[in-house]
């Protein structure tokens, strides 16, 4: 388990007065496990609702990113203890007369989310409670989303003078303009299913189902070829930027790539040979 993180420490302390910072730990707010090529990441911070303050993003995109590169690491999930799987952004910390300080704040959230999508292994978010405002933002960035039916989400911000545009540029992205108009412009929340029909969310499963459901899908995953899974992840994300024919265009040359891999080469003996692949997991 991750116990301290000085380069987090370092990284934060250069945007944010040093009061947030006087014990930089990571069990504060986070458990981490590592099993089998999946580490599992949770947001346990109860007393804040498991809010994404700058010390929770830190110690956050520290344990998201350690190791990145080690073969051994196949997926990551995350998830959170309690009824609120996250409430978003800690208010207390946007202090309306320090700008420097709230722009540290919302720039560590993007570099959190964005970097999500740069990790080379896919990441899964666990959901079984309910995440709003930013904690909706940062389950909206995950790469595959799997939610109990009593989940909820939503982005209230305005009922508080705060409107949730961050957030609303991870929904607006995954769900119909008219579904995410709704959450960001009324603050209702909608459940598990609701999220489920609106793009919002993978899988919605009963609270009975989800630990199943998510080893079902960190065992699917763990059976690839991880430099596969890497270069098709990074290249999924950059063509969904591209206009139709570019995407084709580069999609090609990167089906030729993938082609060259010594992973790929193995799985296509493999599948003619009539046995089990026996990948390396390296480019």
């Amino acid at each position: 388990m991750l116990r301290t993180l000085p380069s987090a420490f370092k990284v934060c302390k250069r945007f944010a007065p040093i009061r947030f910072f006087s014990s930089l730990n990571s069990e504060e707010f986070l458990k981490v496990r590592n099993e089998n090529g999946v580490r599992e990441i949770t947001l346990c911070h109860p007393s804040t609702r498991n809010s994404l303050s700058m010390d929770m993003m830190c110690v956050l995109d520290e344990a998201l990113n350690k190791d990145r590169d080690d073969v051994n690491l196949r997926c990551i999930v995350l998830t959170a203890e309690g009824k609120v799987w996250s409430a978003g952004h800690n208010l207390k910390q946007l202090q309306p007369d320090d700008l420097k300080y709230r722009d540290a704040v919302f720039q560590k959230c993007t570099d959190l989310v964005l970097g999500i999508k740069k990790l080379p292994v896919p990441v899964i978010a666990k959901v079984n409670g309910y995440a709003a405002a930013a904690g909706c933002q940062l389950v909206a960035s995950c790469d595959i989303i799997v939610a109990t039916d009593k989940s909820m989400f939503s982005t209230p911000g305005a009922a508080v003078g705060i409107f949730c545009n961050t957030p609303g540029v991870a929904i607006g992205r995954v769900m119909s303009r008219p579904k995410s108009a709704y959450m960001l412009m009324t603050g209702l929340p909608i459940s598990g299913q609701e999220a489920y029909i609106a793009g919002l969310v993978t899988k919605v499963v009963p609270e009975s189902e989800l630990d199943k459901t998510i080893d079902d899908i960190t065992n699917a995953i763990r059976a690839k070829s991880r430099a596969v899974i890497a270069l098709g992840k990074e290249f999924y994300y950059e063509q969904l930027n591209l206009p139709l024919e570019q995407a084709y265009v580069k999609a090609k040359a990167k089906m030729n790539e993938n082609l060259e891999l010594d992973d790929c080469k193995e799985g296509m003996s493999s599948f003619v040979e009539k046995r089990p692949p026996n990948w390396k997991h390296t480019n």
